[in-house]
């Protein structure tokens, strides 16, 4: 991917996070149902209807690429291109009235993350990024935060108490006790947090491809890293964890002592 290639496509893919936050936002506080999926997370109307705009644009404009999406499953790709959608990040957050919701947004080419898109219409921020080409905060250069040192540092997490749960709880504990702060300002807003400098560290025990496909690239243009509890740069690790990039060593080193 080119530069030119890549401003072009990274244009596409913020013009339909805008317009799908748009989408969103007519809905949210409004008097909505919310259903169950098999893993108990909620759907809603404005889930399938901010896909259904974004899949059906992406099929207009590029007929040959694959497009993965949270809701309606995937297409394959005839062209080394896949475009993958969560139309709302944080949908509990979305039927409960709280604005910390995104719309996700990325671009595989041949199975590498290049371009990340968030959409944080309640907030009004926009967050985005592409290979090469830097990560972005409603337009302007976004970097993370240059603190070197944990008892300086703020930790986010969407809940901790899920990262028990899934065998992290040991590691949560010990980041805990060594950091300044501790907040759940969680789900991809953590993530975002950190890629803009507001934050050093977010945790997540359980992630989908979704939820992490935009992420890295936008984590890792930021000057931050986006890997799993492993260490792996993958959005495939079932699980994530943003750093500033500074704290990256230090804060593996405690999670693979437990």
């Amino acid at each position: 991917m080119n530069s030119t290639e890549g401003k072009e496509l990274l244009d596409f893919a913020v013009q339909l996070a805008q317009e799908a936050g748009e989408l969103t936002s007519r809905y949210f506080k409004q008097s909505i149902a919310a259903e169950r999926k098999a893993d108990r997370s909620f759907v809603t109307i404005a889930d399938r209807e901010a896909e259904q705009m974004i899949r059906a644009r992406i099929e207009a404009a590029f007929p040959d690429d694959g497009i993965l999406g949270e809701e309606e499953g995937e297409k394959e790709s005839r062209s080394g291109r896949r475009w993958i959608i969560d139309p709302i990040d944080g949908t509990f957050s979305f039927v409960h009235g709280v604005p910390l919701y995104a719309v996700l947004l990325a671009l595989e080419i041949d199975s590498e993350p290049v371009i990340g898109v968030v959409n944080l219409p309640e907030l009004t921020e926009l967050v985005f990024a592409a290979r090469g080409l830097g990560c972005f905060l409603n337009g302007k250069p976004a970097k993370v935060s240059s603190r070197d040192s944990l008892d300086e540092s703020l930790l986010l997490c969407t809940d901790f108490g899920t990262c028990a749960a899934h065998g992290f709880g040991v590691a949560s504990e010990r980041l805990q006790q060594r950091v300044e702060a501790r907040r759940t300002w969680g789900d991809a807003y953590g993530h975002i947090l950190v890629a803009t400098g507001r934050a050093e560290i977010m945790l997540d025990p359980i992630m989908n491809v979704w939820d992490c496909a935009p992420l890295l690239p936008i984590l890792e243009e930021a000057g931050g890293t986006f890997t799993d509890w492993h260490g792996a740069k993958t959005i495939r690790g079932n699980n994530a964890i943003s750093t500033n990039g500074m704290l990256f060593e230090e804060v593996m080193a405690i999670i693979q002592s437990c």
